[in-house]
């Protein structure tokens, strides 16, 4: 099979966004297969591009990320899988890179990430799911490791791009703990994230360049994460 061209990153298009719009819309095999050209120049083509555009970059954050700009290595299928969701529609209302080393524990490890919705989009750092053990290591890790912890997470307090959320414990684990590090110490899971509505940078190069740097920001608390689980 002949492997799919990649052209320069030069942007998404007003097409894309139409495109996950009229998908979301109708919703059926038939109406996908009416419309795979569409699917491969407007969705496929540009997904491909932005993770070419990034690899070099991610690769020096951390040489065993997984680069191939492919389905199921770095971009998701559009295909939902029903048999874990309340949603049976046949396909995603959204498309999403995701930056990884390659493992079948995904899910609790930390992960960059862009998503593109037909009207939105967001991308940022953090756990999918983090389990119990994986965030009482990271806590853990606060307590015996505070300056290490406090040079992961310097950038946060003076930048506007990103925001922390996850779930958290209402019950408070030490109440004479500052609220800067309870912030973090009480979340069940985490991330970071910057959501934008649809602007003109998304339909340039620019997106890259904002991923790019908030992709290098996110990098020391993104390091500090993977050393939870050596």
């Amino acid at each position: 099979m002949k492997k799919p061209d990649i052209v320069r990153f030069s942007g998404f298009s007003k097409q894309t966004l139409e495109f996950l719009k009229n998908l979301a819309a109708n919703n059926s095999k038939p109406w996908l297969e009416r419309h795979r050209d569409d699917y491969e120049t407007h969705l496929m083509q540009p997904l491909r591009a932005l993770v070419v555009e990034l690899g070099d970059l991610m690769v020096s954050i951390d040489p065993y990320i997984e680069t191939t700009p492919a389905v199921n290595k770095t971009i998701s299928k559009i295909y939902r899988d029903t048999r874990f969701s309340r949603d049976k529609s046949l396909f995603k209302e959204s498309v999403w890179v995701t930056f990884k080393r390659p493992g079948k524990d995904w899910k609790d490890a930390p992960a960059y990430f862009f998503e593109l919705f037909s009207d939105w989009y967001r991308y940022g750092m953090g756990y999918y799911s983090a389990s119990p053990a994986t965030m009482s290591r990271f806590r853990n890790a606060i307590n015996t490791r505070p300056k290490e912890f406090a040079k992961a997470i310097a950038f946060y307090d003076g930048q506007k791009t990103f925001t922390l959320e996850g779930e958290q414990y209402q019950r408070l684990f030490d109440a004479d703990r500052p609220d800067r590090i309870n912030l973090w110490y009480q979340k069940r899971s985490l991330y970071l994230v910057c959501n934008r509505k649809v602007n003109k940078r998304l339909f340039s190069r620019r997106i890259a360049d904002d991923l790019a740097d908030g992709f290098v920001m996110l990098a020391p608390l993104y390091r500090f994460l993977w050393k939870l689980r050596s």
